[in-house]
Protein backbone atom coordinates (compact mmCIF):
# COMPACT_ATOMS: atom_id res chain seq x y z
CA UNK A 1 0.00 0.00 0.00
CA UNK A 2 1.99 2.95 -1.31
CA UNK A 3 0.40 6.31 -2.01
CA UNK A 4 2.94 8.41 -3.83
CA UNK A 5 1.94 12.02 -3.08
CA UNK A 6 1.83 13.42 -6.61
CA UNK A 7 -0.85 13.99 -9.20
CA UNK A 8 1.24 12.07 -11.69
CA UNK A 9 1.15 8.98 -9.46
CA UNK A 10 -2.59 9.42 -8.94
CA UNK A 11 -3.22 9.48 -12.70
CA UNK A 12 -1.06 6.41 -13.18
CA UNK A 13 -2.96 4.54 -10.45
CA UNK A 14 -6.25 5.54 -12.12
CA UNK A 15 -5.11 4.35 -15.55
CA UNK A 16 -3.87 1.01 -14.22
CA UNK A 17 -7.10 0.39 -12.33
CA UNK A 18 -9.25 1.17 -15.38
CA UNK A 19 -7.19 -1.07 -17.66
CA UNK A 20 -6.68 -4.00 -15.31
CA UNK A 21 -9.37 -4.11 -12.61
CA UNK A 22 -12.41 -1.95 -13.33
CA UNK A 23 -14.02 -4.71 -15.36
CA UNK A 24 -14.43 -6.86 -12.22
CA UNK A 25 -14.99 -4.08 -9.70
CA UNK A 26 -18.69 -4.74 -8.99
CA UNK A 27 -18.14 -8.41 -8.09
CA UNK A 28 -14.77 -8.12 -6.30
CA UNK A 29 -14.90 -4.76 -4.55
CA UNK A 30 -16.09 -5.99 -1.13
CA UNK A 31 -13.23 -8.46 -0.62
CA UNK A 32 -10.33 -7.44 1.60
CA UNK A 33 -7.30 -9.47 0.52
CA UNK A 34 -4.97 -7.49 2.77
CA UNK A 35 -2.70 -4.48 2.18
CA UNK A 36 -0.44 -6.49 -0.11
CA UNK A 37 -3.26 -6.95 -2.65
CA UNK A 38 -5.64 -4.06 -3.33
CA UNK A 39 -6.04 -4.60 -7.07
CA UNK A 40 -9.80 -5.20 -6.70
CA UNK A 41 -10.36 -1.60 -5.57
CA UNK A 42 -9.15 1.66 -7.06
CA UNK A 43 -7.36 3.06 -3.97
CA UNK A 44 -7.93 6.54 -5.39
CA UNK A 45 -9.69 7.99 -2.35
CA UNK A 46 -6.61 9.64 -0.76
CA UNK A 47 -6.20 11.68 -3.94
CA UNK A 48 -9.92 12.47 -4.27
CA UNK A 49 -10.06 13.65 -0.65
CA UNK A 50 -7.34 16.23 -1.30
CA UNK A 51 -8.72 17.29 -4.69
CA UNK A 52 -5.75 15.89 -6.60
CA UNK A 53 -8.13 13.79 -8.69
CA UNK A 54 -11.63 14.99 -9.46
CA UNK A 55 -14.72 12.81 -9.50
CA UNK A 56 -15.62 14.02 -12.97
CA UNK A 57 -12.24 13.15 -14.55
CA UNK A 58 -12.27 9.69 -12.94
CA UNK A 59 -15.76 8.99 -14.28
CA UNK A 60 -14.95 10.43 -17.70
CA UNK A 61 -11.86 8.26 -18.08
CA UNK A 62 -13.76 5.18 -16.94
CA UNK A 63 -16.58 5.86 -19.42
CA UNK A 64 -14.04 6.16 -22.21
CA UNK A 65 -13.26 2.50 -21.59
CA UNK A 66 -16.63 1.01 -20.56
CA UNK A 67 -20.33 1.72 -20.95
CA UNK A 68 -22.27 3.32 -18.12
CA UNK A 69 -24.25 0.15 -17.47
CA UNK A 70 -21.04 -1.88 -17.16
CA UNK A 71 -19.49 0.35 -14.51
CA UNK A 72 -22.55 1.91 -12.90
CA UNK A 73 -21.60 0.61 -9.44
CA UNK A 74 -18.15 2.16 -9.66
CA UNK A 75 -19.62 5.52 -10.66
CA UNK A 76 -22.07 5.35 -7.77
CA UNK A 77 -19.25 4.65 -5.33
CA UNK A 78 -17.16 7.55 -6.65
CA UNK A 79 -20.09 9.89 -6.10
CA UNK A 80 -20.89 8.67 -2.57
CA UNK A 81 -18.38 11.19 -1.24
CA UNK A 82 -20.03 13.95 -3.23
CA UNK A 83 -23.38 12.98 -1.74
CA UNK A 84 -22.07 12.81 1.82
CA UNK A 85 -20.46 16.26 1.48
CA UNK A 86 -23.69 17.73 0.14
CA UNK A 87 -25.77 16.10 2.86
CA UNK A 88 -23.49 17.46 5.59
CA UNK A 89 -23.55 20.96 4.09
CA UNK A 90 -27.29 20.86 4.69
CA UNK A 91 -26.91 19.68 8.29
CA UNK A 92 -23.75 21.34 9.64
CA UNK A 93 -24.75 20.74 13.26
CA UNK A 94 -24.03 17.03 12.72
CA UNK A 95 -20.34 17.91 12.39
CA UNK A 96 -20.22 20.37 15.29
CA UNK A 97 -22.06 17.86 17.48
CA UNK A 98 -19.50 15.19 16.59
CA UNK A 99 -16.58 17.52 17.37
CA UNK A 100 -18.04 18.52 20.74
CA UNK A 101 -18.75 14.90 21.65
CA UNK A 102 -15.25 13.82 20.64
CA UNK A 103 -13.55 16.51 22.68
CA UNK A 104 -15.57 15.48 25.72
CA UNK A 105 -15.15 11.74 25.26
CA UNK A 106 -11.41 11.72 24.50
CA UNK A 107 -10.73 13.02 28.02
CA UNK A 108 -13.22 10.65 29.59
CA UNK A 109 -11.74 7.58 27.88
CA UNK A 110 -8.10 8.59 28.18
CA UNK A 111 -7.43 5.82 30.72
CA UNK A 112 -10.15 3.40 29.64
CA UNK A 113 -8.67 -0.11 29.39
CA UNK A 114 -10.76 -1.34 26.46
CA UNK A 115 -10.18 1.82 24.43
CA UNK A 116 -6.43 1.84 24.99
CA UNK A 117 -6.03 -1.84 24.19
CA UNK A 118 -7.85 -1.42 20.90
CA UNK A 119 -5.98 1.66 19.69
CA UNK A 120 -2.66 -0.02 20.60
CA UNK A 121 -3.51 -3.30 18.82
CA UNK A 122 -3.62 -5.17 22.12
CA UNK A 123 -7.27 -6.20 22.27
CA UNK A 124 -8.57 -9.78 22.39
CA UNK A 125 -9.89 -9.46 18.82
CA UNK A 126 -7.20 -10.39 16.30
CA UNK A 127 -8.75 -8.72 13.27
CA UNK A 128 -9.15 -5.40 15.11
CA UNK A 129 -5.50 -5.49 16.17
CA UNK A 130 -4.40 -6.15 12.60
CA UNK A 131 -6.61 -3.42 11.21
CA UNK A 132 -5.43 -0.80 13.69
CA UNK A 133 -1.82 -1.66 12.81
CA UNK A 134 -2.62 -1.47 9.10
CA UNK A 135 -4.37 1.85 9.58
CA UNK A 136 -1.37 3.36 11.32
CA UNK A 137 1.22 1.89 8.96
CA UNK A 138 -0.48 2.50 5.61
CA UNK A 139 -2.99 5.30 6.22
CA UNK A 140 -5.67 3.15 4.63
CA UNK A 141 -8.29 0.47 5.29
CA UNK A 142 -10.52 -1.34 2.82
CA UNK A 143 -13.98 0.29 2.76
CA UNK A 144 -15.86 -2.89 3.69
CA UNK A 145 -13.40 -3.50 6.51
CA UNK A 146 -14.09 -0.02 7.83
CA UNK A 147 -17.75 -0.95 8.21
CA UNK A 148 -16.90 -4.18 10.03
CA UNK A 149 -14.36 -2.32 12.20
CA UNK A 150 -16.92 0.32 13.14
CA UNK A 151 -19.57 -2.30 13.95
CA UNK A 152 -17.23 -4.25 16.26
CA UNK A 153 -16.07 -0.99 17.87
CA UNK A 154 -19.63 0.16 18.58
CA UNK A 155 -21.59 -3.00 19.29
CA UNK A 156 -19.06 -5.56 20.58
CA UNK A 157 -16.52 -3.36 22.34
CA UNK A 158 -19.19 -0.83 23.39
CA UNK A 159 -16.98 2.15 22.62
CA UNK A 160 -18.33 5.55 21.52
CA UNK A 161 -18.56 5.85 17.75
CA UNK A 162 -17.11 9.37 17.95
CA UNK A 163 -13.80 8.03 19.25
CA UNK A 164 -13.64 5.50 16.42
CA UNK A 165 -14.36 8.21 13.87
CA UNK A 166 -11.62 10.31 15.44
CA UNK A 167 -9.14 7.43 15.22
CA UNK A 168 -9.87 7.13 11.50
CA UNK A 169 -9.47 10.87 10.89
CA UNK A 170 -6.14 10.82 12.67
CA UNK A 171 -4.60 8.22 10.36
CA UNK A 172 -6.58 7.78 7.13
CA UNK A 173 -5.01 9.40 4.07
CA UNK A 174 -8.55 9.72 2.71
CA UNK A 175 -10.09 10.91 5.98
CA UNK A 176 -12.93 13.06 4.71
CA UNK A 177 -15.03 14.70 7.48
CA UNK A 178 -18.35 14.05 5.75
CA UNK A 179 -17.74 10.49 4.55
CA UNK A 180 -16.08 9.42 7.77
CA UNK A 181 -18.54 10.97 10.21
CA UNK A 182 -21.67 9.96 8.35
CA UNK A 183 -20.44 6.43 7.67
CA UNK A 184 -19.80 5.85 11.37
CA UNK A 185 -23.25 7.26 12.15
CA UNK A 186 -24.76 4.92 9.54
CA UNK A 187 -23.09 1.85 11.04
CA UNK A 188 -24.41 2.82 14.46
CA UNK A 189 -27.95 3.31 13.22
CA UNK A 190 -28.36 7.05 13.74
CA UNK A 191 -27.72 8.25 10.20
CA UNK A 192 -30.59 6.19 8.80
CA UNK A 193 -32.62 5.81 11.96
CA UNK A 194 -33.31 2.20 12.86
CA UNK A 195 -30.89 0.80 10.28
CA UNK A 196 -27.47 -0.30 11.51
CA UNK A 197 -24.67 -2.44 10.14
CA UNK A 198 -24.01 -5.61 12.11
CA UNK A 199 -20.68 -7.39 11.70
CA UNK A 200 -21.20 -11.14 11.56
CA UNK A 201 -18.77 -14.05 11.46
CA UNK A 202 -19.89 -15.34 8.07
CA UNK A 203 -19.36 -11.87 6.62
CA UNK A 204 -15.90 -11.42 8.14
CA UNK A 205 -14.80 -14.90 7.06
CA UNK A 206 -16.11 -14.50 3.51
CA UNK A 207 -14.81 -11.04 2.74
CA UNK A 208 -11.39 -11.50 4.36
CA UNK A 209 -10.98 -14.63 2.25
CA UNK A 210 -11.04 -16.88 5.32
CA UNK A 211 -8.35 -15.01 7.23
CA UNK A 212 -10.44 -14.41 10.36
CA UNK A 213 -12.66 -17.12 11.83
CA UNK A 214 -15.00 -17.31 14.81
CA UNK A 215 -14.60 -13.75 16.04
CA UNK A 216 -16.43 -13.23 19.33
CA UNK A 217 -19.10 -10.71 18.37
CA UNK A 218 -22.35 -9.18 19.50
CA UNK A 219 -24.45 -10.16 16.49
CA UNK A 220 -27.82 -8.94 17.75
CA UNK A 221 -27.28 -5.37 18.97
CA UNK A 222 -29.81 -2.57 19.20
CA UNK A 223 -29.33 0.58 17.13
CA UNK A 224 -27.76 3.59 18.76
CA UNK A 225 -30.15 6.41 19.57
CA UNK A 226 -29.43 10.10 19.06
CA UNK A 227 -31.14 12.44 21.48
CA UNK A 228 -30.86 15.61 19.39
CA UNK A 229 -32.20 16.41 15.93
CA UNK A 230 -30.39 18.30 13.18
CA UNK A 231 -32.57 20.70 11.23
CA UNK A 232 -31.56 21.07 7.56
CA UNK A 233 -30.57 24.39 6.05
CA UNK A 234 -30.41 25.59 2.44
CA UNK A 235 -26.74 26.26 1.62
CA UNK A 236 -25.87 29.34 -0.42
CA UNK A 237 -23.22 28.34 -2.94
CA UNK A 238 -22.62 31.39 -5.14
CA UNK A 239 -19.13 31.98 -6.50
CA UNK A 240 -17.40 35.21 -5.60
CA UNK A 241 -16.17 37.43 -8.43
CA UNK A 242 -12.56 36.25 -8.49
CA UNK A 243 -11.56 39.13 -10.79
CA UNK A 244 -11.80 41.46 -7.81
CA UNK A 245 -8.93 39.72 -6.04
CA UNK A 246 -5.23 39.15 -6.59
CA UNK A 247 -4.73 36.86 -3.58
CA UNK A 248 -6.22 33.38 -3.23
CA UNK A 249 -6.39 31.06 -0.23
CA UNK A 250 -6.50 27.31 -0.86
CA UNK A 251 -6.53 24.41 1.58
CA UNK A 252 -4.79 21.04 1.73
CA UNK A 253 -8.06 19.38 0.64
CA UNK A 254 -8.66 21.72 -2.30
CA UNK A 255 -5.61 20.96 -4.46
CA UNK A 256 -7.73 20.85 -7.59
CA UNK A 257 -5.72 20.41 -10.82
CA UNK A 258 -7.99 22.87 -12.63
CA UNK A 259 -6.75 25.55 -10.21
CA UNK A 260 -3.25 25.53 -11.69
CA UNK A 261 -4.03 27.45 -14.89
CA UNK A 262 -6.67 29.49 -13.04
CA UNK A 263 -4.09 30.66 -10.48
CA UNK A 264 -1.38 31.27 -13.06
CA UNK A 265 -3.69 33.47 -15.13
CA UNK A 266 -5.46 35.46 -12.40
CA UNK A 267 -3.51 35.78 -9.14
CA UNK A 268 -0.32 37.30 -7.83
CA UNK A 269 -0.23 35.52 -4.49
CA UNK A 270 -1.60 32.28 -3.07
CA UNK A 271 -1.71 31.04 0.51
CA UNK A 272 -1.98 27.33 1.22
CA UNK A 273 -3.39 26.31 4.60
CA UNK A 274 -2.11 23.13 6.22
CA UNK A 275 -4.33 21.06 8.53
CA UNK A 276 -2.33 21.41 11.70
CA UNK A 277 -3.77 22.82 14.88
CA UNK A 278 -3.37 22.50 18.62
CA UNK A 279 -7.03 21.50 18.99
CA UNK A 280 -7.30 17.94 20.30
CA UNK A 281 -9.80 16.81 17.68
CA UNK A 282 -7.61 18.27 14.94
CA UNK A 283 -4.51 16.18 15.69
CA UNK A 284 -3.38 14.07 12.76
CA UNK A 285 -0.61 11.50 12.45
CA UNK A 286 2.85 12.40 11.26
CA UNK A 287 2.43 10.13 8.23
CA UNK A 288 -0.76 11.92 7.21
CA UNK A 289 0.76 15.33 7.79
CA UNK A 290 3.74 14.39 5.60
CA UNK A 291 1.42 13.06 2.89
CA UNK A 292 -0.48 16.34 2.84
CA UNK A 293 2.72 18.40 2.82
CA UNK A 294 4.14 16.50 -0.16
CA UNK A 295 0.87 16.80 -2.09
CA UNK A 296 0.99 20.54 -1.51
CA UNK A 297 4.58 20.79 -2.74
CA UNK A 298 3.70 18.81 -5.87
CA UNK A 299 0.80 21.18 -6.49
CA UNK A 300 2.93 24.27 -5.94
CA UNK A 301 5.63 23.02 -8.30
CA UNK A 302 3.23 23.77 -11.15
CA UNK A 303 2.60 27.39 -10.13
CA UNK A 304 4.36 30.14 -12.06
CA UNK A 305 7.57 31.29 -10.39
CA UNK A 306 6.50 34.92 -10.34
CA UNK A 307 3.52 34.18 -8.07
CA UNK A 308 4.17 34.69 -4.36
CA UNK A 309 3.45 31.58 -2.27
CA UNK A 310 2.78 31.21 1.47
CA UNK A 311 2.28 27.94 3.35
CA UNK A 312 0.62 28.47 6.73
CA UNK A 313 -0.84 26.44 9.55
CA UNK A 314 -4.58 26.76 10.09
CA UNK A 315 -4.00 28.80 13.26
CA UNK A 316 -2.18 31.47 11.26
CA UNK A 317 -5.40 32.29 9.44
CA UNK A 318 -6.16 34.63 12.33
CA UNK A 319 -3.74 37.08 10.69
CA UNK A 320 -6.29 37.47 7.87
CA UNK A 321 -9.19 38.51 10.07
CA UNK A 322 -11.11 41.51 8.73
CA UNK A 323 -9.39 41.24 5.35
CA UNK A 324 -11.26 40.99 2.07
CA UNK A 325 -9.87 37.82 0.49
CA UNK A 326 -10.91 35.11 -1.92
CA UNK A 327 -10.68 31.43 -0.93
CA UNK A 328 -11.55 28.03 -2.32
CA UNK A 329 -14.37 26.67 -0.17
CA UNK A 330 -12.93 23.87 2.02
CA UNK A 331 -16.22 22.08 2.82
CA UNK A 332 -17.54 21.44 6.33
CA UNK A 333 -14.75 20.05 8.48
CA UNK A 334 -11.89 21.13 10.68
CA UNK A 335 -10.72 23.99 8.47
CA UNK A 336 -14.13 25.62 8.19
CA UNK A 337 -14.84 24.86 11.85
CA UNK A 338 -11.72 26.73 12.89
CA UNK A 339 -12.53 29.72 10.70
CA UNK A 340 -16.03 30.00 12.15
CA UNK A 341 -14.69 29.75 15.70
CA UNK A 342 -12.41 32.73 14.96
CA UNK A 343 -15.10 34.63 13.01
CA UNK A 344 -13.08 34.52 9.81
CA UNK A 345 -15.11 35.14 6.68
CA UNK A 346 -13.88 34.94 3.10
CA UNK A 347 -15.29 35.27 -0.41
CA UNK A 348 -15.60 31.67 -1.57
CA UNK A 349 -15.25 29.84 -4.85
CA UNK A 350 -17.04 26.49 -5.02
CA UNK A 351 -16.32 23.29 -6.89
CA UNK A 352 -18.66 22.89 -9.85
CA UNK A 353 -19.77 19.35 -9.01
CA UNK A 354 -20.71 20.43 -5.48
CA UNK A 355 -22.89 23.27 -6.76
CA UNK A 356 -24.61 21.02 -9.30
CA UNK A 357 -25.20 18.07 -7.00
CA UNK A 358 -26.13 19.80 -3.76
CA UNK A 359 -29.84 20.07 -4.48
CA UNK A 360 -29.98 16.28 -4.78
CA UNK A 361 -28.46 15.77 -1.33
CA UNK A 362 -31.52 16.72 0.70
CA UNK A 363 -32.49 13.20 1.75
CA UNK A 364 -31.21 9.66 1.22
CA UNK A 365 -28.75 8.38 -1.35
CA UNK A 366 -31.51 6.71 -3.38
CA UNK A 367 -32.83 10.11 -4.47
CA UNK A 368 -29.31 11.27 -5.27
CA UNK A 369 -28.61 8.10 -7.25
CA UNK A 370 -31.66 8.67 -9.46
CA UNK A 371 -30.12 11.97 -10.57
CA UNK A 372 -26.56 10.81 -11.29
CA UNK A 373 -27.08 10.99 -15.05
CA UNK A 374 -28.43 14.53 -14.72
CA UNK A 375 -25.38 15.51 -12.65
CA UNK A 376 -22.95 13.98 -15.12
CA UNK A 377 -24.60 15.71 -18.09
CA UNK A 378 -24.38 19.05 -16.27
CA UNK A 379 -20.66 18.49 -15.74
Amino acid sequence: MIFTPTREAALEKLDIFIEESLNNYSTKRNYDYGPENRSNTSCLSPYITHGVLSESEIIKKALNKYSYSKIEKFIQEVLWRTYWKGWLERRPTVWTSYVNDFNSLISKYKNDETYNKVINSESSIECMNDWVSELKETGYLHNHTRMIFASIWIFTLKLPWQLGAGLFLKYLFDGDPASNTLSWRWVGGIQTKGKHYIAQNWNIEKFTNGKYLNVELNESPECLVEEISHEPIEPVMINADFKLFKDLIIFENTLYPELIDFINENFKQITVIMSESSDDYDTISENLLNFKAKLIMNFLSKINKDISINILKIEQLQDFKDTNLCAIYPQIGKNLNYMKSKELDFNYLYKKIDIISNKYCKKGYFGFKKNINTILKAL
